[in-house]
């Protein structure tokens, strides 16, 4: 990884975290509207979404321990390998169960997927540069998906609009292409990501899978032990609840407000692209918020600001307002990612990295799993602007929980105050924490991995 400049590893990680989230920007405006066409419910689709979560539930710390200890690039050719096949799967899937599978493959992506590319970001920056800002390379990360789902959202509308190809349904293309889109971002996989692997060969690969669940348990001993990384992983559970109003609802909210499925799916292809642009100019911003408030108010107001949006999607009538509300939703929501990311990173090291990632992915795909189950079963119910509200409710209450790490910050702070009386070398990274987690009893090398100023689901 060394042999990497700073530039270069940032390079080749915004490349493939675009390349990663193409696809997903094809399917993110049509997922919904393609299950109804295919007969589901909005009850069974809440359901189909469980299989994803319940897979994530089981497999998020094992394969976040494995990629620790085998090594990033294999876990994340395995990960983007189901995805492929996930989606071939989707493109004729036609019944309950059938879905149930596609998400269910879609899980084991999503465990496999969850952590190991941001790792390598990071660890390869710091092996280039121990120095390095990498936070600021997390924001541009925000960014990129912006934009890359952005694109993949104006393809997958024009693609709708195009209507059916012989006997592909207008819906259904969007799945193909991006089924093309992923198998591209394998290869670039392998050319692109380069690292120093803990080990290789079949007898390393039966040493890593002993050695991974011992990483897990250092790993959740870390969370036991450091009440603001606790903290920091249990606003998952509210932002995976929440986040269902916007992916998955808002669709069906649009279609109720225009009257018609395929308008709603031709309007959310420009509108995604706008919405995940906005995304990336709420990324973008990311500096200025840590300059202006500090990580933890900013990720706090982040929270309170983006259930306000979720509101003006629920009542808002017509869909300009919703339209509108759903822009600066995303807009939120890019600002929220890197802050959040930026925080979770000062709490841990190198050898547990991807594993405390996914602690925090595993708090949040079940919670969204639970949240598609009652969000889309009250909206059967009662309506989908009643369930967006609820939602909006869930995505504010996470806001105390930055709280922990604002305090600890404000400690780190006053101790280098005290402390540069005697050491004047000590310093204070932008948002007046220490270049380490403060006073949270955690490795060494963690103090030099929060270096710096301070990151996607479909």
């Amino acid at each position: 990884m060394s042999a990497l400049s700073v530039r270069q590893v940032r390079f080749r990680y915004l490349t493939l975290y675009g390349l990663r989230w193409l696809p997903g920007g094809l399917l993110m405006t049509v997922m919904i509207l393609l299950l109804q066409e295919r007969g589901l419910s909005l009850s069974q689709i809440g359901l189909v979404a469980t299989a994803q979560g319940l897979v994530v539930l089981a497999l998020e710390l094992p394969t976040g321990g494995l990629a620790d200890a085998l090594g990033r690039k294999p876990v994340l050719l395995v990960a983007w390998a189901v995805a492929l096949v996930s989606l071939a799967l989707m493109a004729v899937a036609d019944s309950f169960w059938m879905f149930f599978l596609v998400w269910a493959l879609q899980g084991v992506y999503r465990a496999l997927d969850s952590g190991p590319l941001e790792s390598w970001y990071v660890d390869a920056t710091l092996a280039a540069d121990p120095d390095a800002e990498y936070e600021r390379g997390l924001g541009w990360a925000g960014t990129v998906v912006g934009v890359a789902i952005g694109t993949g959202a104006l393809l997958g509308g024009g693609l709708v609009a195009l209507g059916p190809v012989g006997p592909v349904s207008a819906l259904t293309l969007p799945v193909l292409v991006a089924a093309v889109l992923q198998g591209v971002s394998i290869v670039a996989l392998l050319l692109l990501m380069t690292e120093q692997r803990p080990a290789s060969g079949p007898a390393a690969l039966r040493a890593s899978v002993v050695e991974a669940p011992r990483i897990v348990g250092q790993a959740v001993g870390l969370l036991r032990r450091n009440r603001v990384l606790l903290a920091l992983v249990s606003v998952e559970l509210f932002w995976g609840f929440g986040m269902v109003t916007f992916e998955s609802l808002l669709p069906v909210r649009l279609s109720e407000v225009v009257g018609d499925a395929d308008r709603a799916a031709t309007l959310l292809g420009p509108a995604g692209t706008a919405a995940w642009l906005a995304n990336a100019a709420g990324a973008a911003l990311t500096p200025f918020l840590l300059r202006r408030l500090g990580a933890a108010p900013a990720a706090a107001l982040m929270r309170v600001l983006q259930g306000v949006t979720v509101v003006g999607m629920g009542l808002l009538a017509g869909p300009i307002g919703v339209l509108i509300a759903y822009l600066a939703c995303y807009a939120v929501h890019g600002a929220s990612n890197p802050l959040h990311m930026g925080l979770l990173h000062r709490q841990v090291d190198g050898p547990y990295r991807t594993s405390v990632l996914s602690l925090n992915s595993m708090m949040g795909q079940p919670a969204g799993a639970l949240g598609a189950v009652v969000l889309t079963a009250l909206a059967d119910a009662t309506s989908v602007g009643i369930a967006m509200l609820v939602g909006a409710g869930m995505l504010a209450v996470a806001a105390p929980l930055y709280l922990p790490a604002w305090r600890a910050n404000r400690a780190a702070a006053r101790s280098d105050a005290a402390r540069s009386e005697t050491d004047p070398v000590l310093a204070t990274g932008p948002d007046g924490s220490l270049t380490g987690p403060g006073p949270v009893a955690v490795p060494v090398a963690a103090r030099s991995a929060g270096a710096g100023a301070a990151d996607p689901s479909t």
